[in-house]
C-alpha cells in the first residue's frame, strides 16, 4: 500500500484524528474480524476433509495456514492499538460458516457438485473478509493508524487472492465435472 510523502506516521490511538466513537467503532471491527479469523481456523478444516479435488483441498490447506497468519496480524493490531486481544462474536461469519456446513450436508460426498457448495461457500466467507478488511483499512488511515492501515492491506490482498485462486479452481474443471454428474 503505497504511502502518500508526508503523512504522518502514528502506531497507537493517540491520532489527533481519533474521534473516540469512530476508534471504538475501527477497535470493534478488529475485534469482530479476529473472532471471524479464529473461527475460520476450526471450520477450514472441515471444508478440506469434506473437499474432494485434490486442487480443492490444496487450496483450503493454504488458506488454512494464510489464516492463521491473519490472525497474529491482528494481534499485532491490538498492541499497536495499545487494545487487549480479544474476540467479539461475529454473527456474519457464524451465519456463512453455518451455510457452508449445510452445503456439506446437503450434498453427496466425494462429488464434483460438493466442490461446488464448498467452493460457492468459501467465495462468500473471502467477500466478506474482503469487504471487512477494505473498509477498516480505509478507517485506520482516516484515523491517521498507518502502521495498522498498512497490516490490514496485506491481509486484503491475501484474502483477494484467495478468492481468486477459489475461481481458478472452480474454472478450471469442477464446475465442470459438476455439470456432467448425474
Amino acid at each position: 500500500m503505497p504511502k502518500e510523502t508526508g503523512e504522518p506516521k502514528f502506531s497507537t490511538k493517540t491520532s489527533p484524528k481519533a474521534e473516540p466513537a469512530l476508534l471504538e467503532l475501527f477497535t470493534d471491527g478488529i475485534k469482530d474480524i479476529y473472532w471471524a479469523e479464529n473461527h475460520l481456523v476450526k471450520t477450514l478444516p472441515k471444508m478440506q476433509k469434506a473437499a474432494s479435488s485434490k486442487t480443492l483441498v490444496a487450496a483450503i490447506e493454504n488458506h488454512l495456514k494464510e489464516t492463521k497468519t491473519h490472525v497474529a496480524r491482528l494481534e499485532q493490531v491490538f498492541e499497536l492499538l495499545d487494545e487487549k486481544v480479544q474476540a467479539q462474536k461475529c454473527d456474519a461469519m457464524e451465519g456463512l460458516a453455518k451455510e457452508g456446513e449445510g452445503i456439506i450436508e446437503s450434498t453427496e460426498p466425494g462429488t464434483a457438485t460438493r466442490d461446488v457448495g464448498i467452493i460457492l461457500a468459501s467465495q462468500k466467507v473471502e467477500h466478506y473478509e474482503i469487504a471487512t478488511y477494505g473498509g477498516l483499512t480505509q478507517l485506520a488511515k482516516t484515523l491517521g493508524l498507518y502502521d495498522v492501515a498498512e497490516l490490514l492491506y496485506q491481509t486484503l490482498t491475501e484474502e483477494k487472492a484467495a478468492d481468486q485462486k477459489l475461481t481458478d479452481v472452480a474454472e478450471s474443471d469442477i464446475n465442470y465435472q459438476a455439470a456432467e454428474e448425474a
